[in-house]
This record gives C-alpha cells, structure tokens and sequence, in this order.
C-alpha cells in the first residue's frame, strides 16, 4: 500500500511539472533579432514572407552568378512604395525618410542623394525591373543565406531606441559670465511614442568660470524605455574684455589748412574691432580753434570704447580751403568751386573729327507704360546701341534686341563691349554705372562673341540686356557694341517677363515716342585734340551744349523724321591733350544740374563721384586727374551718361605752390 501511496504521489508531481513546463514562455523581441524572413527558390516566382506566399512577376534569376529579383515584389513586403519617373526614366522606392533612386543597366543607385554601388547592374527582362538581391540585402540591413536553391533574406522591423542628442547654439567662442548658451534637442523617438522624460547633468545657461564643461542629456520614450546618454564637451573662456580705444595726432598743434595725420591705435584682446567711427576727424580745419576729434571702436561681441582728444589749430594759414581742395581732393571725389567764376575761364575751341560709325540711341518714350517696339531700323556694319528707359507699365517687364534676316544669306552678328546699369530705381546711378562699365570693357578690349541670324529668322542676338527683369519704376541703362556682315532689321521691344519675345512680335505696336530721343545716327566716335598747351591759367572745354560741341543730326526710324541727338548721348568722345602744363587740375563740372559719370584717365577708370553721390551743381567738381612737375600728354576717353544733365564744363586749372 505504501509502495502505491508513493508511485501515485511521485506519479502527480510528474504531472504537474509537466504541465508547468507545457506553458510558453513570453517572446521578447530585442532590436537586432530577426522578426521577418523571407524564402524564395531559384527560377520560382513564390515569395514566402512568414509563411505567407505571394507571387512574382518573374522567378529569381540567376545571371551571370548575380541573383535577381523584381523590383516592386521584394520592396512591397519590406513596406517600400515603388514609382517610375517617367522624365528621368527611374524608379523610386520609398519608406519613411528613405527614397532609392535606380536606373536600367546601372549599377549604381542614389540613397537619398548618395550615390551607391550594387553587386551588379538593374536590369530589365521580360517587362519587369529587377535588382541584384545582394544589394537589396546591403541596402535594407537584411541577412542573406543562400542553401542550395534556397534563398533566405532575414531583417528586423523592431523599432529602434530612442535616442538623445543636442546641439550647443552659441557664439564660436563661449566666455564665462556674458555667454548665454542655447541647446537645440535633436532626440529622436523612432517608434513614435513620444518623450515622456528628460534628464539634463551639467547644463547651464551662463557658465560661471572659465574651464571644461560635460553637458548629458538622455530621454525617457513612451514605452519607459531611457536612452543611452548622449554628451557635449564645451569649452568656456574667460571673460572677452571690451577693445581700448586710442589715436594719435602728429603735432600737438596744426595750422590753418594743413593735413591733420590721424593714427588709429585701439587694440582688443582677441583683436577683434569690427566697427571703427570717427566724429569729427576733418583732414583740415581752416579755422583757428580747437576741435574735439572721437573715435569709438566696438568689437565682435558688440562691446565698445570711446576716446575724444583735441586738435589745436594755429592763426597761421598754409592753405586757404579752395587752395586745400584743389591739392587734395582725392580722384574721383567732389571739391566746392566757384561756379559763378567759371564763366569767366576762357573755352578752349576745337574742330572735332568724327568717324562714320552708327549709334542707335533708344531713350523714347523714355518711360514705358505699355510693352511695345521701341524702335525699329535696317542696319550694316558696327553699331553702338544706347539704351535708357524706366518702367511704368504695372508689371515687370524685359527689353530685348532681335535681328530679322530679311535677305537670302545667313548673317554674322558679333557683339563687342558692353556695359550695364540697374535695373534700379535710382535714373543718374544707371546711367553712371553703364557708361562705367562699358569703358572699363572698350579698355579691356574683349574678345567678340558671335551668332548667327540664318534667311528669315528672327533672333535676340543681344541676351545680356534680358538677364534680369524690370520692375515697375525701375531704371535700365545700357551700352553695347554690335557688329553684322549683313543687312537686318533689328527692332527693340519690351514685353511682360515671362513672354517670349520673337512669338509675340507680330502682335505688338510701336511705341509713341515723348520729348526724349530716339534714331540713328552716324558719325558717333568723336575726337577732340587740342594741340596748343593748356593749364597755365584756369580754361574750360564745354561738351553737350549744342553749341561749342555741335549734336549729332539722324533719323527716326519708325518714322524717318529728321533727329536731332540732344545731348550728344551714345557719342564715344576721345579727347587727347599732348601738352597740359606741369602741375594741372583736370575736372568736371556739371552746368546744367547734377552729373555721375565715369572717364577713362590715360586708360585708368575714374568715376565721377566715387561715394555714389553726385556731382550735384555748378559750385561743385569731380577731380579726375592732376599732372605731375612736368608737362604731360593726357588722353581722356568718355561717353555722356546717361540720367546726366548737361552740358558739363572739363577744367582745367593751375594747382597751387605746395607749402612746407
């Protein structure tokens, strides 16, 4: 009986340990751990996804050792949505933030922008796009085993950990005590759960002292799970000390029109001075006094230091202001003359020579206010276009210069020099910075592009001019050199940016011409030498008048009326002086209001003025050049600008004796 007690008792506790056992245990997925597989058999089109069968376009292929699979059957079970770009003949598959760009016959791909060698080349067969099943494998992280004619892809699609991470926003440098430090989170949570908690060690603000500092930060995601931490070594200087300003003055005591020598001596700790200003620094004082000078510098931290110190000037004069002016204002500035005096300087006379070269000056209607041809003529040969005009049509707008080949040849058509100003909304600016620019090209004397202009087409053979549209109430000036070895019609028109230019021709209108010029003109390169010696006392070449410098006669060519070139606008003037005195002034001043220019000085730019303002009146001049202790040959090349008022007076005037 005890035997059987004993038999049945272990008998039950078998039992139950069996049954215990008998129940499963939890899975626990960690990142890393397959969760997916798929099997697939050479030369079948089955695809078994976790024990779920689908089928393929086309059997994985064996080519050339390289193992292939569809496109759009293994990136569907991966979650990938697969599209073809028709216009760059590509497929794209994309999963979240991830897009594979492939092409047929390549074996590279793009990865978000990067590009990627696969095992082999894509390929199409058969009408489906197939990719190596080696480089699917790299490129998704999966694991490929191959057991015969079985092949196994195995991956996970565990959500990831959270991960922390932070940027420090702050200044190159971070000083103790004045540095206010920004940190920018850039945690991510894959799995979307979101941060339920943070934890920050080390983080501050403003660090307290200078030294080496840790910041950590790790996140808590919505599952419970913390990251790993994530840390930022920051390195705190001591504090940036505010620049020291100083300067020196070169006497203690300056007469009336001397130079004053000013040396700038601030210094900073990390010599850092961004911003230098003075107040008060005259290069002369012309009476007598004292005269506070300051300097304030600020360093790259925006913190500044002021100095104030105090030039004494003397009863004794050096230079009376005009007398100042006349030595030392800079090439290319403005000095204050007297413009009622000018009258009185005797005009040089001359007998200009022009060359039989054309211009077309199209400046009317000067402002637009409806697109339209602007002018229209039939040309041959080297032609200088000039154009000005200023927008007021309501929408921006570009201007374009097209050749119509109305002969049975095809025609040559070069361009040469140009020059640009705007568009902007500022008319003398423009005007200034095209005649500039298209001297400073004559100077450089480019290289001719060319084109060609076939029987009966129609071409813009100028594109600089449409590079940039036109806004309302904006200024557009510009100069260009053409050249054709056959006849055409060239037409200047403005139509609405975005219009194509030779398709709406047919359907536009001549523009009505206003007070300002348009036409064709000839005889448009004129030179001026003055042979006799100039400079001993104070003269005068007047340009623009009308009178001592002649206009131009032409045509309009829409209309064929007779022109008159008021102005003289688009002449390319050269003016050679073989004899101008030692110790000359040579300048400009306006007599018809405000002037901005530029010149050529012996093949050296000068613009008129050089600070963007204008030579604003008759009691001011712009310097251009000064002649040394000897009598020189000057040569001065220019062209009117246009927004310019003239006429305009060149000067020339005796410099005074220099004084020690």
């Amino acid at each position: 009986m005890k035997t059987f007690k004993r038999l049945l008792l272990m008998s039950l506790l078998l039992s139950l340990f069996v049954s215990v056992n008998a129940i499963p245990a939890p899975v626990v997925k960690a990142e890393g751990v397959p969760t997916d597989m798929i099997t697939m058999n050479k030369n079948s089109k089955i695809i078994v996804h976790n024990g779920v069968s689908t089928t393929a376009a086309q059997p994985l292929t064996f080519i050339k050792g390289v193992s292939y699979i569809p496109l759009k059957a293994i990136a569907v079970e991966y979650g990938y949505k697969v599209t073809y770009d028709v216009v760059k003949k590509e497929f794209i598959a994309k999963l979240d933030s991830t897009e594979l760009r492939l092409k047929a016959n390549s074996s590279t791909l793009m990865q978000n922008g990067s590009k990627i060698t696969m095992s082999g080349p894509a390929i199409n067969q058969a009408g489906s796009f197939m990719v190596p099943v080696k480089a699917w494998a790299n490129l998704t992280g999966s694991k490929l085993t191959l057991s015969g004619t079985v092949m196994n892809l195995t991956w996970s699609t565990l959500p990831k950990a959270a991960s922390a991470a932070f940027e420090v926003a702050a200044p190159t440098v971070i000083y103790a005590g004045q540095t206010t430090v920004q940190y920018v989170d850039k945690s991510f949570v894959p799995d979307g759960s979101g941060i339920i908690n943070e934890e920050w060690i080390g983080r501050m603000d403003v660090f307290p002292e200078p030294g080496t500092y840790t910041v950590t930060h790790r996140i808590q995601d919505g599952n419970g799970v913390w990251s790993e931490p994530y840390t930022v070594t920051i390195e705190v200087k001591a504090p940036n000390q505010p620049p020291v300003a100083d300067f020196s003055i070169e006497k203690p005591v300056y007469r009336i029109g001397e130079n004053v020598i000013y040396t700038d001596r601030s210094t900073d700790d990390e010599n850092a001075i961004t911003k230098t200003t003075w107040t008060g620094n005259n290069t002369a004082f012309f009476e007598a006094g004292d005269y506070p000078v300051t300097l304030e510098v600020q360093d790259n931290y925006g913190l500044t230091s002021t100095v104030t110190k105090i030039v004494s000037i003397s009863n004794e004069v050096l230079y009376t202001r005009d007398q100042y002016s006349m030595l030392f204002t800079p090439v290319g500035a403005n000095m204050a003359i007297n413009g009622t005096k000018v009258k009185d300087y005797p005009a040089l006379t001359s007998n200009p020579v022009s060359e039989p070269a054309q211009m077309v000056r199209s400046n009317s209607p000067e402002t637009w206010t409806t697109e339209g041809i602007a002018y229209d003529d039939q040309l041959l040969g080297e032609i200088r276009f000039m154009f000005h005009n200023q927008n007021n049509i309501g929408v921006p707008v570009k201007m374009y210069l097209l050749a119509t080949n109305l002969g049975d040849k095809t025609a040559n058509v070069g361009v040469g020099a140009t020059g640009i100003g705007g568009p902007n909304p500022q008319v003398a600016a423009t005007g200034k910075m095209s005649a500039a620019r298209y001297l400073a090209a004559l100077n450089a004397k480019p290289a001719t592009s060319w084109t060609t202009v076939k029987p009966g087409e129609t071409k813009d053979v100028l594109p600089i001019i449409s590079k940039a549209p036109i806004k309302q109430d904006d200024v557009f000036s510009a100069f260009a050199d053409l050249v054709t070895d056959q006849r055409l019609q060239f037409q200047i028109v403005v139509v609405q940016d975005g219009k194509d230019p030779v398709l709406t021709l047919p359907s536009l209108s001549y523009l009505t011409r206003d007070t300002h010029v348009r036409g064709t003109f000839n005889g448009s390169n004129r030179t001026i030498e003055l042979t006799s010696t100039i400079g001993h006392e104070p003269q005068r070449l007047v340009i623009g008048d009308g009178k001592l410098d002649t206009f131009m006669d032409g045509y309009d060519g829409l209309t064929g009326n007779l022109e008159v070139n008021r102005g003289n606008f688009g002449v390319l003037y050269k003016l050679k002086l073989p004899h101008v005195a030692a110790r000359t002034l040579i300048s400009v001043n306006p007599r018809g209001g405000y002037y901005m220019g530029a010149f050529l000085v012996n093949g050296n730019l000068v613009t008129l003025p050089t600070n963007g303002t204008t030579v604003k009146d008759a009691n001011e001049a712009g310097v251009l050049y000064r002649t040394g202790e000897s009598e020189e040959s000057v040569e001065i090349v220019f062209t009117i600008a246009p927004g310019g008022n003239l006429p305009i007076a060149m000067l020339f005037t005796p410099l005074p004796e220099i004084r020690w």
